[in-house]
Order: C-alpha cells, then structure tokens, then sequence
C-alpha cells in the first residue's frame, strides 16, 4: 500500500521503539518522515533504515519539553519538505512513582515531554496543515492501570481527553485520533526480562502473545490515513486483548493454545 505518497509526516519520539516502527511504516507507504528526539545517532539510524528500504527522510533533533525546539522542528519539516500532512505524538517517558513518591521533578518530566508536547506539536502542525491528520500515542493505562506507574497513567487518560478536544477544535480539515497500546516488545518495556516472564505475559494475551512496533504502526497508519476519514475523537486500543480481562486467574493459557496452533499449521492440520 502506499497511502501516504507525497505526505510529509512527523513522528516525535522516533529514534526507537514504537516511534521508529511508525516512522519506518509511513515512509514504507510513501510519506515523506522527519524523525525526531533528542539522540542525533539513534535518529540517524532510523533515518538509514528508512532510505535503504526506499524511502525518504530526515533527522530533526528536538527536545519535547522545549517550546522553542517543537516550534523550530516544524520550521524546520516545512523548510525541508515544504508543507504537512500528518502529525504523530509519540514521545514519552516514565518514572515508576507512587502518587505519594512523586516528586515535583517527576511531574514536570512526564507532563512536559508526554502531555504538554503533544498539545504544543498539535498546534503548531495545525498552522501549517491545510489538511492532515494527527494521531496521539497514549496506552491502555489511560483505562486500566498498575501500582506506582503515577503520573504517567494520568497523563495517558489525558491524553485521550485531549484527543476529543482537539478533534472538535480542529475539525473538519484536520482529524484527531488516540492509538492505545499494551505491552510491546520495545528495548525500554523488555529490559533484562527473562524467558519464564515474556512466556507468562503471552500467556496472559488473548492473542497469546505481546505486540511488537509494528502492530502498533499499523494502527497509526490506519488512523492516519484517508481510510479512516469518517474517523476522529476515538481511542484505539492495540493491546492484544488485555483490557478486556478482568481475572487473570480465570483465564487459559493462550500462550499455549497459539503455539498449538502454530503447530497445527506447519502439520497442516488445522481446520479454517
């Protein structure tokens, strides 16, 4: 497919991880990608992903918690491209606090980079779209959420508040939509996880496994593209499956029942 062809996008926070995954994805169907994020060598080597499968893009460094550096970066994707079309909000980050941990230091450091940022690229992609698309990265902690995870979580339920408010102020050139995803196989999420672990999360997974950056570029590229059209204010939830569990003990193994199906196919034994 190539739905974006022509488009230039921005991705924030596309050095690695989901970011990279959705740079890589939209310039895979033609758009135009400025990656950006404050490590110059990870988005050099996104950008050389992107060009040795064909496309096209550039690095922009910039800070999310800096006014200034967002407002340079879309002078600098219009300078470079001459127009916008699609605006992803990716950037974030964490701190493993408690409401009654965090410190005032830990409040500015996720509100700014992964709250304040995405209304400050909004509006400046606003004044440079004619049309266009934004797509916000929030997570399934925006609906359910875990012990000392404040105030990301908070920040993520904000997020798609947000999302309803820019979609009826910027409407109807530009649409506005919330990706939501759960656990994906990403460097910061995975760490020094063990085997026994991941296996245990994919058993938790109605798919039967975790997500990958791909599964959520996927839905970004859905979100972003003309396909979604009739589509603004909604929240996304790319999460295999896990917001709808209430009990993990009540459920099967579905780690399990994937790998039998899996090897079913490769039998050719299982029943379409």
């Amino acid at each position: 497919m190539e739905r974006f062809t022509d488009d230039v996008a921005v991705v924030t926070g596309s050095t690695r991880g989901i970011g990279a995954g959705v740079a890589k994805r939209l310039a895979r169907e033609g758009a135009r990608v400025v990656v950006t994020g404050r490590t110059r060598e990870a988005g050099a080597a996104t950008v050389a992903a992107i060009e040795a499968e064909g496309g096209e893009a550039v690095f922009v460094e910039a800070d999310m918690r800096d006014p200034e550096e967002i407002a340079a970066l879309f002078d600098a994707t219009v300078e470079a491209y001459g127009s916008l079309d699609v605006l992803v909000n990716n950037a974030g980050v964490e701190t493993n606090t408690a409401v009654d941990e965090a410190t005032m230091d830990d409040w500015a450091f996720v509100v700014e980079t992964d709250f304040r940022s995405f209304w400050l690229c909004a509006r400046e992609a606003a004044d440079r779209m004619d049309e266009g698309a934004i797509v916000n990265t929030s997570s399934n902690h925006a609906f359910l959420t875990t012990p000392e995870l404040f105030p990301y979580n908070a920040v993520k339920a904000g997020i798609n508040g947000m999302t309803r408010a820019m979609a009826l102020d910027l409407g109807p050139h530009i649409r506005v939509n919330t990706v939501n995803p759960g656990w994906v196989a990403i460097e910061r999420t995975m760490g020094e996880m063990d085997d026994e672990y991941r296996a245990h999360l994919e058993s938790i997974h109605p798919v039967g496994r975790i997500g990958t950056p791909e599964d959520v570029a996927a839905a970004v590229a859905y979100l972003a593209s003309d396909e979604a059209g009739f589509v603004t204010g909604a929240n996304l939830l790319v999460d295999g499956g896990r917001t709808a569990v209430m009990q993990d003990d009540t459920l099967p193994n579905y780690r399990e029942r994937r790998l039998a199906l899996d090897e079913d196919d490769e039998n050719g034994e299982r029943d379409d």
